[in-house]
């Protein structure tokens, strides 16, 4: 009997090899060449290449002023969050791809959903192929979703799932996870390269030819990034991730790619013993309850997608040793390093022989330069023992010159901050409001040292 041929494929880029090599021909990655059975070329011809061939209808050369185009009609998921990062709710023959660390909650939020849009009138499919039926059904009656009449597929096969998807025509199917669901043209196992690229594309040509709503549950790698090919990404409407720490109780998801909505749009959930539950107002969540003002704290505006959201920056800094530590938690530690730099060289703080460490409270990741004078005044705060004035809050980019350069969307930031309640402001001036704001006194800077001074001047 004749050995079947082997191939070594990347887990990173999917190219293949005869042989094992310690790094990928094509991506150079080290150690992700593994073996698979190769593909008979004989049954089918030119598979991959007719893969996305009914991805979009074929048509003639039109101007693009005469096509007509009509916004997609959105379908509410009951879920007010959801919506917010989904763009306004589901779409038509839209594809979303949903990543996430183990038990952080993606089941349990796509099955309220399901359940809400099963209750509003539409038909609803979950195919789940990492628990059976009776776990499911377990779940939901944790959750309090009690007489759901959720449609439940305990199924892998990629050519079974396919026909009830033809067979039932839902509305919205789930698909938990795609790294499960294998098909037999493939002779690699499931989670394999070949096989989360040729299912992926199967569902995807099935949902914009039939119109419904397919969500991929995907599994992440110990890095945090989608595990399977970068092309998975690539092939669907919309990529979410869900982030947090297991250890808390509240849950962000994020919108990294989306065809239909706002990219970086973030939802706020608290998980509860009923499940995932939106929080309508995320502030209070980053805000510590301070009764009184403390040191090393100050309150920054930053922006998540459309949405403004007050978070606490807190600093400590300390005696250190003949080597101090720079340590930050949710923002950037090189730019904390920058940052110090100009402190020292433009306001004259000095903190070389000092540990210093940032932390944003809540968990929540910053990374738009908008956070920089927040940071520094927070050090200054915590390095001089004195607090910064109650109801104060600051945001601004500054520049490696010791400028202070405006934040996009300066006014939204500022009404967000009155609305809750705080009192003073120090902005750059290109952000200064031309119309004062009712309860908010602004003092617009356009250096570090302005900065500085007027700190001093409140507290």
């Amino acid at each position: 009997m004749a050995k079947d041929k082997t191939i070594y494929t990347c887990t990173e880029c999917g190219g293949t090899s005869p042989k094992w090599l310690g790094k990928c021909p094509h991506c150079n990655a080290w150690n992700t060449l593994i073996e698979s059975a190769a593909e008979s070329s004989s049954p089918v011809k030119n598979r991959y290449s007719s893969q996305f061939q009914s991805l979009a209808k074929a048509s003639e050369v039109t101007t693009l002023s005469d096509i007509e185009a009509a916004d997609m009609e959105r379908t509410p998921t009951g879920h007010e969050e959801l919506d917010r990062v989904l763009g306004g709710g589901i779409v038509e023959g839209g594809v979303v791809l949903i990543g996430g660390d183990p038990g952080i909650g993606k089941s349990t939020l796509l099955l309220q959903a399901l359940d809400s849009l099963q209750r509003a009138g539409l038909n609803t499919l979950y195919v789940t192929g990492e628990e059976s039926g009776a776990q499911v059904a377990l779940r939901s009656r944790r959750l309090g979703l009690d007489g759901s009449q959720v449609k439940v597929l305990a199924e892998i096969q990629l050519e079974k799932i396919l026909a009830t998807l033809e067979a039932t025509q839902p509305a919205i199917a789930v698909i938990d996870s795609i790294q499960t669901v294998y098909s037999d043209q493939l002779t690699s196992a499931p989670g394999s390269v070949a096989q989360v690229r040729e299912c992926a594309a199967h569902l995807t040509r099935a949902a914009k030819s039939s119109g419904v709503c397919i969500v991929l549950v995907g599994h992440v790698t110990k890095e945090g990034a989608l595990a399977g090919p970068r092309v998975l990404e690539h092939m669907v409407d919309t990529v979410l991730y869900f982030e947090g720490d297991t250890h808390s109780s509240f849950r962000l998801v994020r919108a990294i790619k989306n065809r239909f909505g706002a990219v970086n749009e973030i939802g706020v959930f608290a998980m509860t013993e009923k499940g995932l539950k939106g929080v309508a107002n995320p502030s209070a969540i980053f805000l510590s309850q301070h009764s009184e003002p403390v040191p090393g704290s100050c309150v920054l505006v930053t922006l998540e997608g459309t949405r403004p959201m007050l978070v606490e920056i807190q600093a400590l800094v300390d005696n250190g040793g003949p080597s101090p530590r720079r340590l930050s938690v949710g923002l950037d530690r090189d730019r904390l390093a920058m940052l110090l730099a100009v402190l020292h060289r433009h306001a004259g703080v000095a903190c070389m022989d000092q540990d210093v460490f940032v932390n944003a409270v809540g968990g929540v990741r910053i990374s738009e330069p908008a956070a920089d004078l927040a940071v520094m005044l927070a050090i200054t705060s915590s390095l001089r023992g004195k607090p910064l004035p109650k109801g104060f809050l600051a945001f601004g980019e500054v520049g490696l010159a010791g400028e202070v350069r405006p934040a996009p969307r300066g006014q939204e930031r500022l009404k967000e901050a009155a609305k809750l309640g705080f009192s003073v402001a120090v902005v750059p001036k290109a952000n200064a409001p031309k119309k004062p704001i009712e309860g908010l006194t602004i003092h617009a800077v356009e250096r570090v040292e302005e900065a500085m001074n007027v700190v001093r001047s409140l507290s």
